[in-house]
């Protein structure tokens, strides 16, 4: 698992994000998401703070999700994440 959260930090730093993201800590939090849904494409939104906001795209199958990208929206700036992209 820590190749995949590795793999989260390095995608949400190539898509310009200044921030510190921990890459355990956003897949637990979309993970938490998903759980509340059945089968299906979903748009989400986890709110972290005030400034902090990440909106998002993810299908869900059997017990498991993909997530296809995020939006990071940091105060007036939004960093796009697309995790479907090699």
């Amino acid at each position: 698992m820590n190749e995949l959260y590795q793999l989260i930090e390095e995608k949400i730093k190539n898509a310009g994000y200044p921030g510190v993201v921990n890459g355990r800590e956003f897949y637990e939090d979309v993970s938490e998401k998903a759980d509340e849904k059945e089968n299906g494409t979903y748009l989400f939104i986890i709110k972290k703070t005030e400034e902090l906001t990440y909106k998002g795209c993810m299908t869900i199958i059997d017990e498991q999700f993909d997530l296809h990208y995020v939006d990071i929206h940091d105060g007036e700036h939004v960093y796009h994440v697309d995790f479907d992209a090699e």
